[in-house]
């Protein structure tokens, strides 16, 4: 029983065992489909059949992860080995946006949104020299409770609470997103009730096991999000004649479509005549953004999504729950392997992806073809019937020009097994894989924020005596109205799934980079200065937010509202530092407590006033 249990060290040993016969079925699931698809089962069917199938083994884990132990609901009974927690964060890491809308983003608007990738990267670095081995060594169960240790009082934990639900509130709204476009697509359904579906698979998940049940689940939906991620890419390379190496062929593919590119008309495309929600495609044949105004912007965005990622809560939390300081240092490493496999492979994606629909010897192609043959294609009419893509005959000549066909950018991945006309199996892989990603972190989002207002606001400051029963059922119920309220706003659609990570990113390091990274490095920074960077840079940013986005003001030196953390974190390391200096110094025993995080080695802290 003890290899069902998903606990103690007969689990630990049995990991390996365990994951690869997981692996195993969800391969002879995947060649079942891919035969029933051969006998006549229809892409509904085995869309649905695909989506339906994950889920109930994301439950499953969910199930068989129940726990009301808090050591377990918060930091899965610390037993996470190195590897598998790399798996977990990745997973984690790599959700919506990254599966779902990075690709896209390449897609439409070119080698810019890369920054993306080498901020969202380059982020493990910063988690890796200055947080993760001394949160762990903390022994804290989140990233409030660690603010309210390191500092004290009641004060600067409710306003790190305060931080972090902004913050993952918005993330999670993204990740909701994501799953509404996926569920909207694979049952034929509306994307404003779509997202309701994926919620409620988010929370099947979440709900019964917390950290340990997200723990396990996340591990399970990597090996399915990084399969579905690679297969088409890897098809899509040896089809078009590039190789079986995507990732290191795809210079070649790149040089043809700018060979196309002046060759696609542009039709006459009247303002009245745009589809709201929807882009063209005329950023296919714009030529980069050069000179110092484009480096810069490149250069600010990847570092508000560096230092945001060294901010992110639901991330910090995943190294409380390695077994050692030790293992906390080597799952950056095994997140960073793990990660790269995707973020390596974007690019080439969108490359292909791209040429596939220009390329006129490629059968796939549609710009420059009669636009009543291209109406005719399923995978046209499947996703115009949900308001993802729209076709105008602006000038009326009958031929599909570049900026007459609208798309939404964040159902690129998705539906680019279609555009190359691969097996509808493919399709449903890919929409499992997309679901598995967004749910792995919509789940570690919802339980940072259930886990942070149950334990660090309820128990720490509303109700210390409450029992252990009592605090993991206020969790649960969070849980519920969290994901309730995400999604509700998720239907809104106030912008694209890579805006809502950029403002989460952004409203994360604005309020918690310094006040983090001063805990561990700067002695004499005490509660007043933390409450004051968090508060000031918590403000600040989203004063610079609203100003930018309802057009109040012009963006200062090319910061607009996806880089509004570049804005935020300096108003507060200028607030910590000052108020710090102005105030009393922390007393010797948080200023030896410091100096023992600092130490690489040794036993655990766990401070009496914790």
């Amino acid at each position: 029983m003890a290899f069902f249990s998903f606990e103690g060290k007969d689990f630990v040993q049995n990991l390996p065992k365990l994951y690869g016969l997981y692996t195993g079925g969800f391969l002879a699931f995947f060649a079942l489909m891919a035969f029933f698809e051969t006998l006549g089962m229809g892409p509904d069917m085995i869309g649905i059949l695909f989506v339906a199938f994950t889920i109930a083994i994301y439950a499953l884990i969910g199930v068989l992860s129940r726990t009301m132990q808090v050591d377990a609901y918060y930091v899965a009974g610390r037993q996470v080995p190195p590897v598998f927690n790399g798996m977990a964060t990745a997973a984690d890491w790599m959700s919506g946006a990254s599966f779902v809308a990075l690709a896209g983003g390449v897609f439409m608007g070119g080698h810019g949104y890369l920054a993306f990738v080498v901020g969202w990267t380059g982020g493990y670095v910063l988690v890796a020299t200055l947080m993760a081995p001394y949160l762990r060594k903390f022994g804290c169960y989140t990233v409030p409770d660690f603010i309210g240790t390191r500092y004290g009082g009641k004060t600067a934990r409710l306003c790190a609470v305060l931080v972090l639900v902004v913050a993952s509130f918005t993330y999670v709204t993204a990740q909701i997103n994501a799953t509404g476009t996926i569920a909207a697509r694979a049952l034929n359904i509306p994307f404003e009730v779509g997202v309701w579906f994926g919620l409620a698979g988010i929370l099947v998940c979440s709900m019964l096991g917390g950290m340990r049940a997200v723990t396990w689940t996340q591990v399970a939906q990597y090996i399915v999000l990084i399969i579905a991620y690679l297969i088409p890419v890897f098809w899509m390379s040896i089809v078009q004649g590039f190789g079986p190496l995507p990732q290191f062929q795809y210079g070649p593919a790149v040089s043809r479509i700018m060979e196309l590119e002046p060759l696609v008309g542009v039709g006459t495309l009247m303002a009245t005549d745009s589809v709201p929600g929807l882009a063209t495609l005329t950023t296919l044949h714009a030529t980069p953004g050069e000179g110092a105004m484009a480096a810069w912007k490149f250069i600010t965005l990847a570092m508000a999504m560096m230092v945001g990622t060294a901010s992110l809560p639901h991330i910090l939390m995943r190294y409380f729950t390695t077994p050692s300081i030790r293992a906390a240092r080597s799952s950056v490493a095994w997140s960073l392997f793990f990660i790269f496999l995707l973020y390596f492979t974007a690019p080439a994606l969108a490359t292909f992806s791209k040429l596939q629909m220009l390329d006129p010897n490629l059968p796939t192609a549609i710009i420059g073809q009669p636009i009543e043959q291209v109406m005719a294609l399923e995978w046209i009419q499947r996703w115009s019937a949900i308001g993802m893509l729209a076709i105008v005959d602006s000038n009326g000549d009958g031929i599909l020009q570049i900026n007459e066909f609208f798309i939404r950018a964040d159902i690129i991945v998705l539906a680019t097994p279609e555009m190359a006309g691969l097996p509808y199996v493919i399709s449903g892989l890919v929409a499992a894989g997309g679901l598995a990603a967004a749910m792995s972190t919509a789940d570690g989002l919802l339980l940072a924020m259930a886990n942070a207002i149950s334990h660090d606001l309820y128990y720490k400051i509303i109700d210390p005596k409450a029992e252990t029963r009592k605090r993991l059922l206020v969790a649960r119920f969070l849980l519920v109205i969290i994901g309730a309220g995400g999604a509700l706003v998720a239907s809104l659609q106030l912008t694209g799934i890579l805006g809502a990570v950029a403002w989460a990113f952004c409203f994360a390091m604005s309020g918690l980079f310094f006040p983090l990274v001063l805990g561990v490095w700067w002695k004499r920074a005490n509660r007043q200065g933390a409450i004051a960077g968090m508060l000031v840079g918590l403000g600040v940013g989203t004063w610079y937010l609203y100003m930018v986005y309802t057009g109040a003001m012009q963006p200062w030196i090319g910061l607009d509202h996806l880089r509004f953390g570049i804005v935020g974190a300096p108003a507060s390391l200028i607030a910590m530092i000052v108020v710090s200096l102005m105030t009393a110094e922390p007393d010797a025993e948080q200023q030896a407590m410091v100096d023992e995080v600092r130490i690489p080695s040794g036993a655990t802290i766990i401070p009496a006033k914790q």
